[in-house]
């Protein structure tokens, strides 16, 4: 473990008005405790979950490889904000890491291949293999068996958008063997059932309006699949489509965070 808490300092906020402030699930003072090396963050569409990763890796000095963006960065003064108002505790001081969005990948691989072909060697730390000469997702695997295995700290931010069910068991095998090497931590948003159900992971709910540790088959996106496997008939009848509740646990439990 390299990163043990979070704490999000929502009352020092300089605005509840404007993004990323006034996202509800970040506007609780709360704090996350890291016990187990992967992490997920899991949540509706706008609760915050990129967002919190995306403000963890810079409050952790993390460099954010990102393709050039002309909207909202000249407009909105707090869009990278809120990293300022959080504070990290570490197990034995900072530790390097990346952010991997499979959006920039692409782009991303263009640049590492270009400096592969300058520095053969460097083909080590991902796969070595050109990255694009091979599928978006084959590419996204191969960069994963090489990077992580390095030590660092490791955020994702759903890596399951370029992968197929089989590529995201592959990404759980290699999840398994680097925490079994010790040396890694991950922090993933994602909605995918499958990366959610890694065994002993942690998974954090964006979906009550604040942010609580539950099982996995407590998530949303678990019942949903479950329910919609079962019966997929009866969503297109509207008995449990995408407007309708899903139905609750009686037993349900869930962790507040402090």
């Amino acid at each position: 473990m390299h990163l043990l808490k979070v704490r999000i300092n929502s009352e020092d906020y300089p605005t509840g008005r404007c993004y990323p402030f006034n996202i509800p699930t970040l506007g609780n003072a709360q704090e996350l405790e890291f016990r187990r090396p992967v992490v997920f963050f899991v949540g509706e569409n706008g609760t915050g979950k990129s967002t919190l990763l995306d403000a963890i890796t810079r409050r952790c000095d993390i460099h954010i490889w990102d393709k050039p963006r002309r909207h909202l960065s000249h407009n909105n003064p707090f869009e990278t904000k809120l990293a300022n108002y959080l504070t990290v505790t570490w197990a034995n001081g900072s530790v390097p890491g990346s952010l991997f969005r499979a959006e920039t990948f692409r782009e991303f691989a263009d640049f590492l291949d270009d400096v592969a072909l300058c520095d053969p060697g460097r083909l080590q730390y991902h796969g070595g293999h050109i990255l694009n000469t091979l599928s978006h997702g084959q590419a996204i695997l191969s960069y994963f068996g090489g990077r992580y295995r390095i030590k660092g700290l490791y955020l994702l931010d759903e890596p399951e958008a370029a992968l197929s069910p089989k590529s995201q068991v592959a990404l759980l095998k290699i999840l398994h063997e680097v925490e079994a090497a010790g040396h890694a931590q991950f922090i993933m948003a994602t909605h995918s059932p499958i990366l959610l159900a890694y065994p002993g992971a942690q998974v954090f709910s964006f979906d009550s309006g604040r942010i609580e540790e539950v099982d996995y088959r407590q998530t949303a996106h678990y019942k949903l699949y479950k329910q919609f496997f079962a019966d997929p008939g009866a969503f297109l009848r509207g008995g449990n489509g995408a407007n309708e509740p899903i139905k609750e646990d009686a037993n349900r439990q869930t962790t507040p965070i402090a």
